[in-house]
């Protein structure tokens, strides 16, 4: 993967980094997060990095069993995929929410604190609500990503726009969570989260509706502070890779191409420029200074 920019770079001498945390979140279901936390995942593997996976979202584990598909379809098929580590992390049972909370961050710093030693990324996925893992998960990010569906239905995850004359009438809770996060990190003197908007599903035909999207996402980028990432359009071949763990990653490293059509190609290009767009930092793999 040649042209994508995150490729390691060797040396025996640099001391070791902590691990860059990736979070994907959103507090609606159904944008994307598990797809483009398992794409971004396979990528950095495919690239000679280790990465730990956390799940949040105890409702779906749909990361999880990506995973698991993986590990399976590289035991029963002997294919070359890499596998993350994997850590799911569920909300609490216990009692009261002050009890509760502290039982959660106990285990998410505990498998924190293993990723960041043993792992180049941890990439962690979100449940589709706001929670208190959640939350906790983005006071941590180097990188924010909220894929976000290309149409004004799913625009009130950053605010509400009027529908009469398309002005932004309020920030939504979350965007005022992730503005809040910032504000407590820039106190502490920590480096700022790198906000990404991810567009998916974006439609093909230049009309009405994408031109006002991409006018309201700049207004708020300006606002708010984040960027603007294109990614994955909405094709079958997503949906139907699931089953057996694979990304459009591994059907390009690994040959196993099928179906060579244009949508496959654009796909694996859709994949690739996300990756690039993240603009993750040149580091030294871990498992090479080991």
């Amino acid at each position: 993967m040649a042209d994508i920019d995150i490729a390691p770079t060797p040396s025996t001498e640099q001391p070791v980094a902590p691990a860059t945390v990736i979070v994907f979140g959103n507090e609606k279901g159904g944008s994307g997060k598990s797809t483009g936390a398992m794409h971004v995942s396979a990528g950095l593997l495919r690239l000679g990095f280790s990465v730990g996976c956390i799940d949040l979202d105890n409702r779906q584990w749909t990361l999880s069993r990506y995973v698991e598909n993986r590990r399976a379809t590289a035991e029963r098929d002997g294919a070359n995929l890499p596998l993350p580590e994997l850590a799911q992390i569920a909300r609490s049972g216990e009692g009261t929410r002050v009890v509760g909370e502290a039982d959660e961050r106990k285990r998410f710093q505990t498998a924190i604190a293993q990723f960041s030693r043993d792992c180049d990324f941890i990439v962690i996925d979100c449940p589709g609500t706001d929670t208190f893992l959640g939350r906790l998960a983005i006071s941590l990010a180097d990188k924010l990503i909220t894929p976000m569906n290309d149409s004004f239905v799913d625009l009130d995850v950053l605010a509400e726009v009027d529908g009469l004359n398309g002005k932004i009438s309020r920030l939504s809770v979350y965007a005022e969570t992730i503005w809040e996060q910032r504000k407590q990190r820039a106190a502490q003197g920590a480096k700022p989260i790198d906000w990404i908007v991810m567009r998916n599903r974006l439609s093909q035909i230049h009309a009405r509706n994408k031109q006002d999207m991409e006018r309201v996402l700049s207004e708020l980028s300006g606002r708010l502070g984040f960027r603007i990432a294109p990614g994955f359009a909405e094709r079958v071949i997503f949906r139907e890779l699931f089953p057996r763990g694979l990304t459009m990653i591994d059907v390009l490293e690994a040959g196993d191409a099928g179906d060579r059509s244009m949508s496959h190609l654009a796909a694996r290009q859709e994949v690739r420029s996300l990756l690039n767009a993240l603009q993750l930092p040149h580091r030294v793999p871990k498992r090479s200074q080991s």
